[in-house]
């Protein structure tokens, strides 16, 4: 075949992207609806395909364990840090899990410097609720002591970007970070915790629980793994959370109330959406 040439030296017409840019600006709701009327998303994704996701594991060298999850440009950094302090009271042979969730101007304008937002709030509480409803690591095989000494296991879950889709982000970062947790056993004699390197232990999962998000379009249209331009413009959404037995964990949902089918759907895509990311994650410890 001969090289194709442009003999009319005809040049792309700017316009045409800048009239998209402006319609997308003024009406953002009206824009995502002519694509979804033609199945495909502005990024050029279906309905239900979600955006390429990697894992690195003991990404941070001074952390007991970490990852750094991507799920398109969505980026979030898991650092645990390891402590030892009294149990709670109420549970004197567990030690327990402190997660905090930082959502900064630097990975979005639309996060303020301050006091948490509105939305790192409601994602620290559901991500509380995951952990202990029930319980996903086994916390007894944290504790050194009975009454006196335990491990506290502090995760910082940080969006470096962000682009969408962030709670389901934030799962991923966790889990897989406290599965790259070490610590080293540790004993308590004459009111002292002595600790050695040459013993070291993994944590003990009791369940490993991901979420896995939709965003509900014109009452009818589920979008995967729904990215910043079309969370802004959809107020509708579902995140399912299950398990490595498919049992359901949590259902979360905001705005427009769903059918039973469409539930079913969300569930069933789940369910797949797992087995791909149980996947990824093992790959990224066979890296390390």
């Amino acid at each position: 075949m001969g090289k194709v040439t442009n003999e009319n030296n005809v040049k792309p017409n700017p316009t045409i992207t800048f009239e998209a840019e402006t319609f997308r600006r003024i009406q953002p709701e009206e824009y995502l609806r002519k694509f979804v009327q033609q199945h495909v998303r502005p990024d050029g994704r279906s309905y239900n395909h979600f955006r390429k996701t990697t894992v690195n594991l003991s990404c941070i060298t001074t952390a007991d364990g970490s990852s750094m999850v991507r799920i398109g440009n969505t980026t979030i950094v898991c650092g645990i840090k390891a402590e030892v302090s009294e149990p709670k009271l109420n549970f004197p042979k567990e030690g327990y899990l402190v997660p905090n969730i930082d959502l900064s101007p630097i990975c979005s304008p639309r996060f303020k410097p301050g006091p948490p937002s509105e939305q790192a709030q409601i994602i620290s509480e559901n991500l509380n609720k995951l952990l202990k409803n029930p319980k996903v690591i086994d916390l007894e095989t944290l504790c050194i002591e009975e009454g006196k000494a335990a491990w506290v296991l502090f995760a910082d879950i940080v969006c470096v970007n962000y682009d969408g889709n962030i709670f389901d982000a934030c799962v991923m970062a966790l889990i897989s970070a406290l599965a790259d947790v070490k610590l080293p056993k540790a004993v308590y004699e004459d009111g002292l915790v002595k600790a050695t390197e040459e013993k070291i232990f993994a944590l003990s999962f009791i369940r490993i629980p991901y979420s896995i998000s939709f965003a509900m379009f014109d009452g009818k249209h589920l979008l995967a793994d729904p990215n910043e331009m079309e969370e802004s413009i959809i107020k509708s959404a579902i995140t399912i959370a299950i398990d490595e037995a498919g049992q359901l964990c949590n259902i979360w949902k905001v705005g427009t109330s769903c059918t039973s089918e469409q539930l079913r759907f969300c569930i069933s895509k789940a369910r797949e959406r797992y087995v791909d990311i149980t996947s990824i994650i093992e790959k990224a410890k066979q890296a390390t």
